[in-house]
């Protein structure tokens, strides 16, 4: 197994979907036709347990995860809305908990918005959960495939959003949405 590149476009990418109750995961090698899945899965917690030992259960899977397949970037979603303030402060807990772990692993970290994810995945970025599930298996060369959870299909997601535009925050046009020529190209470019 040949080691992974230097952090940047070429890089093997972690994209990791945060949340309390599971958190998605998946290690993606960037290549000349499609971006290749190395692994993913789901860590989940239960609810009846006390709030640390949930968090500490997603570190120790985080860990696990770079451990075993050394990716030197690290994608995550960035968190803009959740049903109440319990939701949001859960998935803060959890995205801080994805971050200080990508860190102490020394990897590059880059965030990406809902909507960019969903752009780079379908080409929409207001596409609901199923249709980005649908179009992952299209995307990707995929040895292991997101099958466990839609959250391990959109850690796949966010890692071939940071791929289609190799770190480099996603063009912007002047009212502040993306230029849609510019995410077309870039979910062309993802896809092969």
């Amino acid at each position: 197994m040949s080691a992974p590149a230097p952090a940047g476009r070429g890089a093997r990418v972690l994209g990791i979907d945060p949340g309390l109750a599971a958190t998605g995961w998946a290690v993606l090698d960037p290549a000349p036709v499609k971006p290749r899945v190395i692994a993913c899965g789901t860590i989940r917690t239960a609810a009846s347990d006390e709030a640390g030992s949930r968090l500490a259960k997603i570190a120790r899977g985080l860990r696990a995860a770079i451990a075993a397949h050394a990716p030197c970037v690290a994608a995550i979603e960035q968190a803009l809305v959740a049903r109440s303030a319990r939701s949001a402060l859960a998935l803060g807990e959890a995205r801080g908990v994805a971050l200080l772990a990508a860190a102490e692993a020394g990897l590059e970290i880059h965030q990406y918005l809902p909507m960019h994810v969903k752009q780079a995945a379908t080409g929409y970025g207001h596409a609901d959960k199923a249709q980005v599930e649908r179009v992952i298996p299209h995307l990707v060369a995929a040895p292991a495939t997101p099958a466990d959870s839609s959250h391990a299909a959109d850690a796949v997601a966010i890692a071939l959003c940071h791929i289609g535009h190799g770190g480099s925050p996603p063009v912007v046009g002047r009212r502040g949405r993306s230029s849609r020529a510019a995410w077309t190209d870039f979910a062309a470019r993802a896809g092969k």
